[in-house]
């Protein structure tokens, strides 16, 4: 009897514990919703001035949600490019908002020259409805300027300093490393210029590898000094020369250049805006101001919310291309072709516009995400726009689209393909480590690492790289109508930017994502009645309980570190980049180096 009534009493205490919890954390979710739910739109004031801090990260898609989101009331370090675009397009129309202002005190960097390429154009429309644009900034980077110089007035700190010092690519090497620790590797290969394995195989560029680096390096530049040569009406010259000779500028020597407008504190930047809305007189301490981030909530009359039972989709394919499903911040072969399924199916989708931000990756997945495409394509328009990058398994999965939108300065191209495999054959045996071998066929242990690959061996996965390569090739031929003679002219791994590859025909037309979108739009004969609906969906509270997902993107506005900490980030982007060659047959294709460089 005991017994029974002490189970019975921690059956009866577990079911109320359970049941307690679960009412717990279902209200608690529904309290939290609620809160989320709740209308709390800001008012604008008249006269008032758009504030977008340069520190914010702007990236293709948003962050997993995290619990400190929930309960935050500070805008997001990271906003979408989608979501910064939208903001300036409805300040443009909106008749409370008189300026904008970017400041850069805290700004470290910037978000990539792709998309700063895309946010100019909206800003250059801010500037052509009759508004202005100011600038502060302390230290001036030359990625904040290219998107800061076709402002009104630029502000630089008396103690701060520009950066006019050119573009550098500094690749990591292991080789060294794995031979002193005694880690072997082995490599094949297609494609002269196709230097993705050389950080493990060299200790400095190879003389192709350098030479493809230089050109695409000069394109990028050329595009920074005649662009921002003509805001600042500065000849490109004068900008090479002040490059070449000077790297970083003082604050009064970029205003006796004429690339600054004047030197000067916040505060008096503060004093310049409220004169500019008129509250000089004003009993306030600041100007009527609006950040971007809550910007993004308030509704404006003169641009409607799109509401329409005709969707366009705009699928983001962000990161290293990985086999099988890979982390939030990858793209999934298996994962995206499934989501891919989804919308082809999806009758409501009239058009879809795939966004490319990635280097590549395995090319089995970057196969599987173009089968994808293409059979969407086959239903209805399918148009690529290329971000930042572009390449190789990025450039890929493109050739599944009827039309290819890039920057001038987007990195595209790469066109190759690689094998990599590392042993640990000698450093074991240093420490004492063996291993021995019972199989049934000569190739039973192909895939071991344990050992180096035979020459039979190597030679099977060369076949693999060779066929991948050819693969690669008619798939380009095929999407852009060229010969493939001409294709494997213009491929072998060389990476080119934007503008050339216009030129040489792997892109159709340079434009960012809205352009892609309109023309999506077109293609489809939609006319002004769709709305856009964006892939993958940012995870929403419930899956953040259910998922427990709070764990590891706490951290994600960019912050100000010193030059070793920088090195030992690069240093950890690596092993990450290392970890994500999963693809099953050991066949890659991907950039010779991590985007972004410096």
């Amino acid at each position: 009897m005991f017994f029974k009534q002490t189970l019975a009493s921690l059956i009866g205490t577990l079911a109320g514990l359970f049941l307690f919890m679960t009412i717990g954390v279902s209200g608690l979710v529904i309290l939290l919703i609620s809160l989320a739910s709740l209308n709390t739109s800001p008012t604008i004031k008249d006269k008032s001035v758009l504030v977008f801090d340069l520190s914010t990260q702007v990236q293709d898609t948003e962050p997993p949600l995290t619990l400190s989101d929930v309960f935050s009331d500070e805008d997001q370090s990271v906003l979408t490019l989608r979501q910064v675009l939208q903001g300036i397009e409805k300040a443009t129309k909106d008749d409370r908002i008189q300026a904008i202002f970017l400041d850069g005190s805290t700004a470290s960097g910037g978000s990539g020259y792709g998309t700063f390429s895309e946010i100019r154009e909206a800003l250059a429309q801010f500037r052509e409805a009759g508004k202005k644009i100011i600038v502060y900034d302390v230290t001036l980077s030359e990625q904040e300027y290219y998107l800061s110089a076709l402002a009104d007035t630029v502000i630089l700190n008396p103690m701060g300093q520009m950066e006019l010092k050119g573009l550098a690519i500094e690749p990591l090497f292991w080789s060294g490393t794995f031979d002193k620790y005694g880690i072997g590797v082995q490599t094949v290969r297609v494609g002269s210029f196709k230097g993705a394995i050389e950080p493990f195989t060299r200790k400095d560029l190879s003389p192709e590898n350098r030479q493809q680096l230089q050109a695409l390096l000069d394109d990028l530049w050329s595009n920074f000094l005649v662009t921002v040569g003509k805001n600042r009406e500065v000849s490109p010259q004068i900008l090479q020369r002040l490059a070449n000779n000077q790297g970083i500028l003082t604050a009064q020597q970029a205003l006796e250049v004429g690339l600054v407008d004047e030197v000067g504190y916040q505060d008096q930047a503060i004093a310049k805006l409220k004169e500019l809305t008129g509250t000089t007189n004003s009993t306030e301490k600041s100007f009527p101001q609006v950040t971007l981030g809550t910007y993004l909530n308030v509704p404006v009359l003169q641009v409607p919310e799109r509401s329409s039972s005709q969707k366009i989709a705009v699928v983001y394919l962000e990161g290293a291309i990985v086999d099988g499903l890979g982390t939030l911040q990858q793209v999934g072969g298996s994962r995206f072709a499934n989501l891919l399924r989804q919308i082809r199916q999806d009758e409501t989708i009239k058009a879809v516009v795939i966004r490319i931000n990635s280097p590549g990756g395995s090319a089995t997945a970057s196969d599987i995400i173009l089968r994808e495409i293409q059979l969407t394509q086959a239903e209805k328009p399918v148009i690529i726009s290329m971000g930042n990058v572009a390449a190789s398994g990025g450039y890929w999965v493109a050739t599944g689209g009827q039309h290819i939108f890039a920057q001038a300065n987007t990195v595209t191209g790469s066109i190759g393909v690689f094998g990599l495999f590392l042993n640990i054959n000698e450093i074991a045996n240093n420490n004492g480590l063996s291993w021995d071998t019972v199989k049934t066929a000569n190739f039973g242990d192909l895939g071991t690492a344990t050992r180096p690959k035979t020459p039979q061996e190597l030679a099977i996965y060369q076949g693999f790289v060779n066929q991948v390569y050819d693969l690669f090739l008619e798939r380009v031929a095929k999407s852009r109508q060229l010969s493939k003679t001409k294709v494997n002219e213009i491929a072998q791994g060389r990476i080119w930017s934007g503008e050339d590859a216009k030129t040489i025909g792997l892109v159709d037309s340079i434009g960012g994502l809205n352009a892609a979108i309109n023309y999506a739009a077109q293609q489809a004969k939609l006319g002004t009645d769709w709305q856009l609906d964006e892939y993958p969906q940012r995870r929403g509270l419930e899956s953040l309980f259910i998922r427990n997902n709070w764990d590891s993107n706490e951290n994600l506005g960019q912050t100000s570190t010193d030059p070793l900490t920088k090195e030992l980030i690069k240093f950890k982007d690596e092993l990450t980049t290392l970890r994500s060659l999963n693809d099953p047959k050991g066949v890659y294709s991907r950039l010779p180096f991590n985007w972004p460089f410096h």
